[in-house]
């Protein structure tokens, strides 16, 4: 696995938005989220990370490798879109075995990985399924053991459990956090949503318009906030935290910055 260090990391459009000089350390095997609202850069981070936008400044390493200019397909890096972007016309072996055939890998070795991958998220006995017939927390499940299949040095993840209805989110959450942890694969998840990144990441930068506000650990992000920002955003997550008797020294409120 490797860990991932952005230097001050800027990359606009013409129309707004984007990221503007993001730094950060993301140690190796540790579970990272980008949290903020919409629009405010974080996906636009993953995707310089994947090599999938060229920053219009800034450097990308993995672990003391310089990517920055180095293609998508030569990161050793795989990336779970929000909308999976399965193959319609193909089944669910074929999905998971298509990024192994494109590195012309042994079918042999192919059908070891796939395999392997589909036990991780436990789909293995829906192999032969098109996966036009899954539901969608299936077809999350074989997005993800896609990216699993090649064996990545770092997993990043754009908002993978939006498209689930509240009670598939919450249980698909909780696998997402166990895989994770058995597989020490660092990883990179983008999410609006406080609830998943208090509840899966180690630590958590916020964003908002294109800056990141702080960067810390669930617990500091709740009850130290660095600015009004990060106070008034994960308030609502706080006073949940505070409702389950979880509730850590030191709060501050939004007033109080």
């Amino acid at each position: 696995m490797s860990g991932v260090r952005l230097e001050n990391i800027a990359r606009r459009y013409p129309d707004g938005g984007g990221v503007a000089g993001f730094s950060c350390q993301i140690e190796d095997g540790e579970f990272f989220a980008l949290l903020g609202p919409s629009g405010c850069g974080k996906t636009t981070t993953l995707r310089v990370i994947a090599g999938l936008e060229t920053p219009d400044s800034g450097r990308v390493f993995f672990d003391e490798r310089d990517v920055t200019s180095t293609p998508p397909e030569k990161r050793e890096a795989a990336m779970v879109f929000q909308s999976y972007a399965l193959f319609p016309h193909m089944n669910v072996f074929e999905n998971v075995a298509f990024g192994l055939r494109a590195r012309k890998m042994p079918r042999k070795d192919i059908h070891v990985r796939v395999e392997e991958a589909l036990g991780y998220v436990q789909m293995e006995a829906l192999y032969k399924r098109p996966v036009t017939e899954l539901s969608g927390g299936q077809q999350q499940r074989v997005a993800l053991a896609r990216a699993l299949a090649i064996h990545p040095r770092i997993l990043l993840l754009d908002e993978p459990l939006s498209n689930l209805d509240a009670e598939l989110r919450h249980a698909t959450r909780h696998q997402l956090a166990e895989l994770q942890r058995r597989l020490k694969c660092t990883t990179v998840y983008v999410t609006h949503d406080q609830d998943e990144a208090v509840a899966l990441a180690d630590r958590i930068a916020v964003l908002q318009d294109g800056e990141c506000h702080q960067i810390g650990t669930p617990q500091e992000i709740l009850y130290e906030p660095a600015t009004p920002f990060v106070a008034r955003f994960l308030e609502r997550q706080r006073n949940i935290q505070d409702i389950s008797g979880t509730r850590c020294p030191g709060t501050v409120s939004p007033g109080n910055l």
